[in-house]
C-alpha cells in the first residue's frame, strides 16, 4: 500500500465536514471511497475501486494486511513476532501466515494506531499496552527496546455469539456425558472453576455454560476486557479500566465484583480469577449467591487448590480460612487442555479437605473414559441441590 495514497485519503477524510467520517469498518468503505474519488486516485472499475477502498479501510482504520486474518471465524488468534513474521491460531497451534507486513516501523506503527485507537499510550515511554479494539479484540503490544527483536503483537479475536453445548461435542471438546453433567451443574447451581493454560477455550466453554443458565436469572460478569458473550437475555459485563496517564482512575476486578453484589445477581462470574477479586468471589459465593463461576489458569485440576492460595493469600486471607471457604462454595473444577486434536475438556473434579492433614484434596469425578472415583459424591451434591 503506497504511503502517498494513504496521505491522500487521510487528507480527503480529514476534510469532509461530516464529524466522524470514519468510526467503523461498516460506513467506512463508502467513505473511503468518496475520499479516493475527490483525490482523483479512484481505479476506473469498480471491482478494483472495492478491493483498494477494503485495503484502505484496514490500514486506516483496522489491523492492515493482519484484518483479513482476524476477519476468518476459524482464527482464535494471530500473533506477530516482530522480524519472526505472523502466525495464526485456527484450533490447532500456531502456524505461519503468509502476509506482508513490511519492517519493524510498519509494525510499531500498526500498533501505536491500534492502541491510539482503544484511548491508549503506546510509545517510547510506555512501551507497552493492553486493549480491546471496537470489534471486541483483545490486543497486546511491546515495543523496543523491551521487546528485544519486536514489536511483538498478540490478537485474540472475540466470537460474538456462544457455542451451544451441542456445538461442542460435536467439535470433540465434550463427550456427551460430559456436556449433560456440566448441564446439571449449571442448573443445580454448584459453583464452579474452568481451568486450563493459555489458549485452552476456557472462555469459550464458560460462555456455553452460562447459556445454558434460566433466561429469568440476572448474571453479572466481571472482566479485565470483554470476552464472555453467553446468549442470555440477562447477562451483564463489568469492564476493570487501568490507571489513567496520571495513575487516577483505576477501577480493579475486586472493586467490581463488590459492585456486583448490589446489583441483584443470581449469578456472579469472574472472567478470569488473578489476584484480590478470589477473596471477593469467595465471600460472594459463601452469603448466598450460588452458581458463580470463573476461569483459572493452571496446568492440571490437582494445581486449583495451590494457584488458589497463591492468589489469595497475598491479601490477607490465613490459609485455614481460604480452605474453608472453598470448601463451603466452590467444589467444581472443569478443566481443558490442548491436544493434538484440539481443546478438550479432561477433566470435571471435586475440591474437597484432606482427612490425613491440613490440606485440600481434588478428586476426578469424570473424565472423557468415564466415571472417576468421585462420580458417586458429585451425584449426591446435585440430587440434594436439585430435591
Amino acid at each position: 500500500m503506497s504511503l502517498e495514497l494513504l496521505d491522500k485519503v487521510r487528507r480527503q477524510l480529514a476534510a469532509q465536514t461530516r464529524p466522524g467520517a470514519v468510526r467503523g469498518r461498516g460506513s467506512a468503505k463508502a467513505d473511503i471511497v468518496r475520499a479516493l474519488r475527490a483525490a482523483g486516485a479512484a481505479p476506473p472499475d469498480q471491482d478494483s475501486l472495492l478491493r483498494l477502498s477494503g485495503a484502505l479501510r484496514d490500514d486506516l482504520i483496522g489491523a492492515g494486511p493482519l484484518q483479513p486474518l482476524l476477519d476468518d471465524p476459524e482464527v482464535t488468534d494471530v500473533v506477530v513476532n516482530g522480524a519472526g513474521g505472523a502466525w495464526v491460531d485456527r484450533g490447532e497451534g500456531l502456524r505461519p501466515a503468509e502476509v506482508r507486513l513490511g519492517g519493524p516501523d510498519a509494525i510499531r506503527s500498526l500498533a501505536c494506531r491500534l492502541a491510539a485507537a482503544a484511548g491508549r499510550r503506546l510509545d517510547s515511554g510506555s512501551p507497552y499496552a493492553d486493549v480491546r479494539l471496537p470489534d471486541g479484540t483483545r490486543f497486546h503490544a511491546v515495543l523496543p527496546p523491551v521487546a528485544a527483536s519486536g514489536p511483538y503483537l498478540s490478537f485474540r479475536t472475540h466470537r460474538s455469539k456462544a457455542f451451544t453445548l451441542t456445538q461442542l461435542v460435536e467439535a470433540d471438546t465434550l463427550t456427551a456425558d460430559m456436556a449433560d453433567l456440566l448441564l446439571r451443574i449449571v442448573k443445580a447451581r454448584l459453583a464452579y472453576l474452568v481451568t486450563g493454560g493459555t489458549g485452552t477455550g476456557k472462555t469459550t466453554l464458560l460462555a456455553s455454560l452460562l447459556s445454558t443458565a434460566p433466561p429469568q436469572e440476572r448474571i453479572v460478569i466481571v472482566e479485565d476486557a470483554a470476552e464472555l458473550a453467553p446468549d442470555h437475555p440477562h447477562a451483564l459485563t463489568l469492564e476493570s479500566r487501568p490507571a489513567n496517564i496520571e495513575g487516577a482512575g483505576e477501577v480493579d476486578l475486586a472493586a467490581l465484583v463488590r459492585q456486583a453484589l448490589r446489583m441483584r445477581p443470581d449469578r456472579i462470574i469472574v472472567g478470569e480469577c488473578r489476584g484480590a477479586e478470589v477473596l471477593e468471589l469467595l465471600g460472594a459465593l459463601n452469603t448466598g449467591h450460588e452458581g458463580g463461576s470463573g476461569t483459572l489458569h493452571c496446568n492440571a485440576a490437582a494445581d486449583a487448590p495451590a494457584r488458589l492460595e497463591a492468589l489469595a493469600l497475598p491479601h490477607g486471607l490465613p490459609r485455614a480460612g481460604l480452605h474453608a471457604q472453598l470448601v463451603a462454595a466452590l467444589r467444581v473444577i472443569v478443566h481443558l487442555r490442548r491436544t493434538g486434536t484440539g481443546r478438550q475438556v479432561t477433566e470435571i473434579a471435586l475440591i474437597g479437605t484432606d482427612a490425613d492433614g491440613p490440606g485440600l484434596t481434588v478428586t476426578t469425578a469424570w473424565t472423557r473414559r468415564g466415571p472417576g472415583p468421585a462420580a458417586g459424591l458429585l451425584e449426591r451434591l446435585l440430587r440434594e441441590r436439585t430435591a
